[in-house]
């Protein structure tokens, strides 16, 4: 394994795109040092920020000791998972079968499990507007993909067969099944591996980081905060 010398910094907010980051350094058990990005004040925006994630989202690291032991910065949650498995040579198998599975259910996550997700709490919780088709839409989408999920984990303990990134991309955005108007015991493949991902200490550490200052922001009473997240346009 790859020994890392100088700690990453990680850019982070405690949502579940970067608990997804938080969960794979501390599995790793890499030194890092956490930078919070105040999604709901604008820290996302500061030019410093940009510098490292144009997208002006979070997360994003930066490791001092990248290719060539040259310093290099990786933005998008997807993309730092694959960037750390290849670097130390853990959660991403090597053989191209198991790799494609764990590759495959990772995209699932990012192109699928998280922006649907994401628009049923969007419509259901944070909307102005409350409109039936749009809360229906997400709510019925996600319920979907969450028998997606039940289906591929019949029979295993993790998705893409042993323990992966793709477990770690995921777990994040079951966190709030509540809020998705979802009932796990409807899934129970899906309901026996988040309990078993809850049980593992890096996985609990991960999503416990940053927790006080979450806490401070309530998303769905802050106007300002979400004018921020939801009303952008190209500058």
């Amino acid at each position: 394994m790859t020994e890392q010398t100088k700690p990453i910094d990680l850019y982070y907010w405690p949502t579940p795109n970067g608990w997804k980051i938080t969960i794979m350094l501390e599995e790793l058990g890499v030194p890092y040092n956490m930078h919070y990005i105040n999604i709901g004040s604008g820290d996302q925006f500061k030019p410093e920020f940009l510098a490292i994630s144009p997208n002006n989202k979070m997360p994003a690291i930066v490791d001092p000791e990248g290719p060539g032991g040259e310093p290099i910065s990786v933005f998008e949650s997807g993309a730092i998972l694959l960037y750390l498995g290849r670097k130390f040579g853990r959660f991403l198998p090597k053989p191209e079968r198991e790799l494609v599975e764990v590759e495959q259910w990772l995209m699932w996550q990012m192109g699928g499990f998280g922006p649907m997700l994401g628009q049923n709490h969007h419509f259901a919780t944070y909307a102005p507007e409350k409109i039936d088709y749009a809360i229906r839409r997400y709510r019925d989408e996600t319920h979907r993909l969450y028998g997606v999920l039940n289906k591929a984990l019949e029979g295993k303990d993790f998705v893409a067969g042993d323990y992966s990134i793709a477990d770690m991309a995921i777990v994040g955005w079951v966190v709030p099944y509540e809020r998705q108007n979802i009932d796990l015991a409807e899934f129970p493949n899906v309901e026996r591996w988040f309990a078993a991902m809850k049980a593992r200490p890096a996985v609990e550490k991960g999503l416990a980081i940053g927790k006080d200052e979450r806490a401070k922001m309530d998303l769905a009473k802050d106007k300002a905060a979400q004018a921020m997240l939801f009303n952008q346009r190209a500058r």
